[in-house]
């Protein structure tokens, strides 16, 4: 018998000054049987940092031809496509193909340093990639629960994370921003 995945009821406010975004949203998120706390609370940290009423959880590790979080215009077109973890090379670039604006929300310490300095010189070629290390994730993993309220005040790149035990600071690391055309 396949283990199922475990759902997550989050109530999450987003109050993003840098891009004057203020709004509350329900969210059910599944944590595949494979993926950590800390890989959960990545994909919602990613979901607060680009949040708006079309960008929705994708298949992500269920489904290879899906990303962790998407947003689609209303003719089907992708406008972002949200990455958390790893990828390939080869992933990415089928991704910035597919996609007007590729995300990759890159966490581990180490291993995600080690990730980019194998990576970064291919990347760097990729006109409509956008590349974000966060390294305060395993902080971030305890606050993971099936029913949880959490609020995300981003301003000046800082993200201010409030939840029931108190809060904590996120400074994404910004690797890679797109090209300017």
């Amino acid at each position: 018998m396949a283990i199922k995945s475990t759902i997550y009821k989050i109530d999450l406010q987003v109050s993003d000054m840098d891009r004057n975004y203020y709004q509350a949203h329900n969210l059910t998120l599944a944590k595949h049987p494979s993926e950590t706390d800390e890989r959960v609370m990545v994909r919602l940290i990613g979901f607060a940092m680009y949040a708006n009423e079309a960008l929705i959880f994708g298949k992500g590790l269920s489904d290879d031809e899906e990303p962790d979080l998407w947003q689609k215009d209303l003719t089907g077109a992708i406008q972002l496509w949200m990455d958390v973890g790893l990828p390939t090379e080869k992933d990415i670039r089928k991704a910035c193909g597919r996609s007007r604006q590729v995300v990759i929300m890159l966490y581990g310490g180490r291993i995600a340093d080690m990730w980019w300095e194998q990576n970064s010189k291919g990347l760097l070629k990729l006109n409509n990639l956008t590349v974000i290390n966060l390294p305060e994730t395993l902080i971030l993993a305890r606050l993971a629960a099936k029913s949880i309220s959490i609020s995300c005040t981003i301003q000046d790149g800082q993200i201010m994370v409030g939840h029931d035990g108190g809060s904590l600071d996120i400074s994404p690391v910004i690797l890679k921003e797109p090209s300017t055309y």
